[in-house]
């Protein structure tokens, strides 16, 4: 695409890292410190956007390139956003509520002057929800002496959130799914769909599917999956998965979704091995590797989740002729109903689900066109199709202001 280099250079560097450092005092009277990351990539494009993830694996490294990878997200669907990330390293299984309230909030002071609704705006991401969000933004209204709301998005409707925040990252693939299976000429009965990943994503994406017609045969959570070559309910799946703890446990003699269907129980390894049309990852990241890239049997991968192929397993994908749909667009449709959050918390008017999902398609479907016409363009894989359109953007407004 001939990148402009000094674009280029902009761009590999983040703008600002911030490292910090949480004392918590626990249930038992020890202080322990844990780290806190947040990482702000580019705002040439407006107010850095990026989720706030609790974890024990998170890591500087992983923060940065989710913050870049946020801001190619934001530009390859149009938004006026740029990308951040942030990060505190604990297992919020080991924390008690009180303890994790404590720490958000201790986080909020300490990152306070760098972020805002005009500056950096934080959202839900792994292990924090909305009740995460609403401790940021009580936090920050406290230091500010005045309600500021719209700090995060993600929050209840009941509190300044947006209708169809929820399940806006399935519908906006959901969007994304039908353009694809239209211009490949196929019919949504005939599509065979495999979901790896049975949370809060990729159960509402199976919902969504299985709704308009598409025939889901296996899910899995965690501790494995289930396969069911005649197609299985996933609302039925997921009252098995509440009531036995995971949906491995729902492949077995006594539970079948549908009459006369057969269903196994399937490791999380060979769920990735299944031949289908369209293999969903809305687990982790790095689920799809140089190890088994070759053994994928799906003709479409399709990244709900964030990073889930590796750079070598794309390579290798690519030469056996499964086409990938990368992240930064298959999942763009959270940070969209994000952004429209945004706009009702300045303008105090708030949206219905109707208009919140004509606008979330309009922007998903325009964003898949452009993706589409440079992977024409450019003869290349739809991931390099969707960096050529979020660097095109890019580098217009990087130069238009001086690539500052």
């Amino acid at each position: 695409m001939k990148l402009n280099s000094d674009v280029e250079k902009v761009l590999r560097n983040p703008k600002r890292i911030l490292e910090v450092s949480i004392p918590v005092k626990r249930a038992q009277g020890k202080v322990e410190v844990v780290r806190g990351f947040r990482v702000q990539h580019n705002d040439a494009a407006g107010p850095y956007k990026g989720g706030l993830r609790f974890h024990q694996d998170v890591n500087m490294d992983e923060v940065k390139a989710l913050a870049t990878l946020m801001t190619l997200k934001c530009a390859v669907v149009h938004l006026p956003l740029g990308g951040a990330k942030g990060g505190i390293v604990l297992d919020p299984a080991k924390y008690t509520e009180k303890e994790l309230e404590q720490i958000t909030r201790s986080y909020v002071r300490l990152i306070e002057p760098f972020i805002g609704p005009d500056t950096d705006v934080p959202a839900p991401d792994v292990n924090t929800d909305a009740r995460v969000m609403l401790w940021i933004a009580d936090e920050y209204s406290k230091l500010k002496k005045k309600k500021v709301l719209g700090v995060v998005t993600g929050k209840p409707v009941s509190h300044g959130g947006s209708v169809g925040r929820d399940d806006a990252t399935s519908k906006g693939g959901m969007f994304i799914l039908d353009e694809v299976m239209k211009d490949f000429g196929k019919k949504k009965k005939d599509t065979k769909v495999v979901i790896q990943g049975f949370g809060n994503a990729g159960a509402n994406m199976a919902n969504i599917l299985y709704a308009r017609g598409y025939n889901i045969v296996a899910v899995s959570d965690s501790k494995g999956g289930m396969y069911c070559k005649d197609g299985l309910d996933p609302l039925a799946t997921m009252q098995c998965k509440v009531k036995k703890g995971s949906v491995v446990e729902c492949g077995g003699e006594g539970f079948q979704p549908k009459i006369g269907m057969s269903c196994m129980r399937i490791t999380n390894e060979k769920l990735l091995e299944l031949p289908c049309d369209v293999l969903i990852l809305a687990a982790l990241e790095n689920q799809i590797t140089q190890k088994n890239a070759a053994k994928v049997k799906a003709k479409i991968v399709f990244e709900l989740a964030n990073g889930p192929t590796t750079i070598e397993a794309d390579v290798a994908l690519a030469k056996h002729g499964v086409v990938v749909i990368p992240d930064i667009l298959a999942n763009a449709g959270g940070v969209t109903v994000s952004y429209f959050e945004m706009l009702q918390n300045k303008t105090n008017r708030y949206w219905d689900s109707e208009e919140v999902e004509k606008k979330l398609k309009r922007i998903m479907v325009a964003g898949w066109k452009n993706v589409a016409k440079n992977k024409k363009k450019y003869r290349c894989t739809y991931r390099q199709a969707a960096f050529i359109t979020a660097l095109e953007r890019l580098a217009k407004i990087l130069t238009l202001r001086g690539g500052r």
